[in-house]
């Protein structure tokens, strides 16, 4: 009570005639309310006056300096504006970065003598035009660049010529210190060190945009970008794939490595590919990313899909059997199979001969709805979502009727982009989830709360069974590396060509999964239009070619991942099938 009654007083003593005016108007108890409002209003009303009159004296200020300091306020500026953050891969390594780089300017209202200048500026950098530098020189403007991303010595020789009104600005350059090793993944800037493509760009829409606009995006302030990809697999997966490419004279060869347990992208290259640091190669048609830009039919690989689907239905076990003792005609189409047993096939036995005959009619046992419901729900039929902005729709029939269910079971008719095939076949192996692909970093249990279950865990457990068996007995047998259980499906789909199916231009490709007991990664070796040789016997198709790369890759990336080389394993019923306890 003592307190309450002793410090009031004191704080009105203390307190200056204008803060008692306005306190008495605020708060005053016989001030009508009317009034009270009003000076609230106009209080807000000043200060707020008083905040803008400040920053347009700043900004007042910054215009008179420019006029004299033009370059320097513009060195620090202009380098802010452009500052992208580093990229790196899983462990570290940067794949893109910047560097300070000066760009040279000209202020036209400061120069003396225009010809001068233009003379003198094009002995130093004959790569100018005379003509439209004049111009620029002569212009009235008060800014006008001259030449980006200048070298040292440049630099020095312009800055000795000592001309009045020529200054240089420190810009930020983005450089890729792998050169093409991951160019497609990657992307690449604009010279203003805008992303214009691959995760660059993405980049550029996450926001870095509008950080730059707002001057936002300093050097300080930008934490790295960490990918999923791997660099040191990348190397050798580029690396076989350019071995192969030449080896088997193709037009192209593209391959990617993907965590089926966390859809984490940890390599991806497809060649030709360009190099980000000289951005012009990118134009190249032949040079596009075929891995999300193209779509293709991709063969009997996709008959992966067509078997789990029969599998997953309940209707269909792997004792199951349909007949191929003779072609499926359809229509005035027939089908026929490229090893002909010419007798009725189990489901091992069909996947393992890569029936055609018998996966049609598979397919068409379960009916064409149930079939294009199926592949939606796997991912096949609509547009694949990733980081990369590069991809592109697949192309699907826009009738479907029987005969399209018919060869689209063995991977024909239907044309996908290659990365989405990869996404279908590692939910078929990875328990029956449907992981979004990735190229960021992201954990088992991230992806998990993503993913969808689109098949049964006892189909997937069947389906390593079947990867497995044929890298025993099957079309990849020539896969096999020693030490790995491996598994995969071979895939030679006929290229369309004028219309038509052509018999010597191939799209080869093989899906290996490792290890096929345990799934952790899921290869994608795709060769286009490979040319049979000696020691392929005058064969193009996928296991003389693409399952022989996938095996070289294997070799070399499977240490780099820490998957340990066993021996001595049992066959694929007993360690898959037998140890999992699933009925045939």
């Amino acid at each position: 009570m003592t307190d309450i009654g002793f410090t009031a007083p004191k704080k009105k003593a203390t307190e200056s005639r204008w803060q008692r005016m306005v306190h008495t108007l605020l708060y005053g108890a016989n001030v009508d309310r009317n009034v009270k409002a009003k000076a609230r209003i106009g209080l807000a009303i000043i200060a707020f006056v008083a905040l803008y009159g400040i920053i347009a004296g700043k900004l007042v200020m910054f215009a008179l300096i420019s006029e004299g300091h033009g370059g320097r306020r513009g060195v620090s500026q202009d380098a802010i504006a452009t500052a992208r953050p580093d990229i790196v891969d899983r462990h570290g390594a940067i794949i893109a970065t910047d560097v300070k780089m000066p760009s040279l300017f000209a202020e036209p209202r400061r120069l003396i003598d225009v010809d001068e200048a233009t003379e003198m500026l094009t002995a130093v950098l004959p790569d100018l035009d005379a003509k439209d530098l004049r111009e620029r020189l002569a212009s009235n403007r008060g800014f006008a660049w001259l030449k980006r991303e200048l070298t040292p010595a440049q630099q020095r020789e312009i800055h000795r010529l000592g001309l009045p009104g020529i200054g240089f600005l420190t810009e930020n350059k983005r450089v890729y210190p792998n050169g093409p090793v991951v160019s497609h993944l990657i992307g690449h800037v604009n010279v203003d060190n805008q992303g214009i493509a691959g995760i660059e760009k993405w980049l550029d829409g996450q926001g870095l945009a509008a950080l730059h606009m707002a001057g936002l995006a300093t050097d300080r302030l930008q934490k790295p970008v960490e990918l999923a990809l791997d660099l040191r697999v990348q190397f050798a997966l580029r690396d076989e794939l350019a071995k192969a490419r030449d080896k088997f004279s193709a037009k192209a060869a593209a391959g990617l490595m993907l965590n089926v347990n966390t859809g984490e992208i940890v390599a991806m290259a497809s060649e030709p590919d360009y190099d980000p640091n000289n951005p012009r190669e990118a134009n190249d048609p032949t040079r596009i990313n075929r891995l999300t830009t193209g779509v293709y039919e991709m063969g009997s690989t996709f008959k992966a899909l067509t078997i789990a689907m029969g599998l997953d239905s309940g209707r269909i076990g792997l004792n199951t059997t349909f007949d191929a003792r003779i072609p499926l005609r359809y229509g005035k189409f027939t089908i026929n199979d490229y090893h002909a047993q010419r007798r009725v096939l189990s489901i091992p036995e069909i996947f393992t001969y890569s029936s055609n005959i018998g996966t049609a009619r598979l397919a068409l046992s379960l009916g064409v709805e149930y079939h294009k419901a199926y592949l939606r729900k796997m991912g096949q039929l609509d547009r694949l979502r990733t980081e990369l902005p590069e991809s592109s729709e697949p192309i699907v029939p826009k009738r479907w009727g029987e005969l399209n269910t018919v060869t689209i079971a063995f991977g024909h008719g239907l044309s996908v982009a290659p990365l989405q095939a990869v996404m279908g076949v590692a939910a078929t192996l990875n328990g029956g989830l449907l992981i979004p692909p990735t190229f960021l970093k992201r954990t088992q249990d991230e992806a998990r709360a993503l993913a969808k279950q689109v098949l049964k865990p006892e189909t997937s457990i069947k389906m390593r069974y079947l990867m497995r068996l044929n890298a025993e007995v099957g079309s990849a047998k020539t896969a096999n590396v020693d030490g790995y259980y491996i598994g995969g499906k071979t895939g030679t789909a006929e290229k369309v060509i004028n219309g038509r199916y052509s018999k010597t231009k191939l799209l080869t490709d093989f899906m290996a999964v490792l290890p096929a007991d345990k799934p952790q990664y899921l290869l994608l070796i795709m060769l286009d239009e490979p040319q049979a040789t000696k020691e392929t016997h005058g064969y193009a198709t996928a296991g003389w070619n693409a399952a022989p790369t996938a095996a070289k890759v294997i070799a070399r990336v499977a240490p780099l991942l820490d998957i340990a080389p066993r021996f001595d394993l049992p066959k694929a019923e007993q360690a898959i099938l037998v140890s999992n306890q699933v009925a045939r």
